[in-house]
């Protein structure tokens, strides 16, 4: 797994810690600054719902799986992005100021995409879910909690609904019982017979 996105992103984290100091700073002052390290590294970033999806299917495989399945967008984008994007989704108007400090690790690894090709042919799994609409997710479980105005609209998109058994999934697009996972998902294995 790559950089997972959505909410409940831990604060060790840069989606998490970022979200963290927009909501300071949005509920100090809607233009305050927030100080950030070097975002000028490319990472993969892929929302939660997306992992969610893509084990709940491995781990439900009517047989067996290469010992290695690589989970993200397969797509590598400025961290800047995801700062941006963030900021956006919270509406925050004050400022941004970027060091040019950062982790050791961004430093040493300044760009990260993963090859998701086998997972997609193995599991078929895509990701459905575009960095803005993670954002929009993090931002609605994890910065509104000040008071903060709220951002973009953050539901499901149009395209990901349409079709039968559209808005009858679970909590983090994990389907209900009984229901497709929808868009690259295969259907789950019979529960009576064992993994072979």
């Amino acid at each position: 797994m790559t950089n997972p996105v959505g909410p409940g992103a831990p604060a060790a984290g840069l989606p998490g810690r970022f979200t963290a100091e927009l909501r300071r700073a949005a509920g100090q002052s809607p233009h305050d600054t927030v100080r950030v390290g070097d975002l000028s590294s490319y990472r993969d970033f892929v929302d939660v719902r997306d992992v969610a999806e893509a084990v709940a299917l491995a781990v439900t495989a009517p047989g067996p799986l290469p010992p290695v399945l690589n989970v993200g967008s397969g797509r590598s984008v400025p961290v800047r992005d995801l700062a941006h994007g963030l900021v956006r989704a919270a509406g925050f108007r004050g400022r941004v100021e970027e060091t040019l400090t950062g982790s050791g690790r961004s430093a040493a690894v300044p760009w990260q995409c993963a090859d998701i090709t086998a997972a997609a042919r193995e599991l078929g799994w895509r990701p459905v879910f575009t960095l803005a609409e993670s954002l929009a997710a993090l931002w609605t479980a994890d910065g509104m909690g000040s008071g903060a105005a709220p951002g973009p609209e953050t539901g499901p998109s149009p395209a990901r609904d349409a079709g039968p058994g559209a808005g009858q999934q679970s909590l983090r697009g994990i389907p209900a019982p009984g229901r497709s996972a929808g868009r690259g998902s295969r259907p789950a294995p019979a529960p009576d017979g064992p993994r072979s």
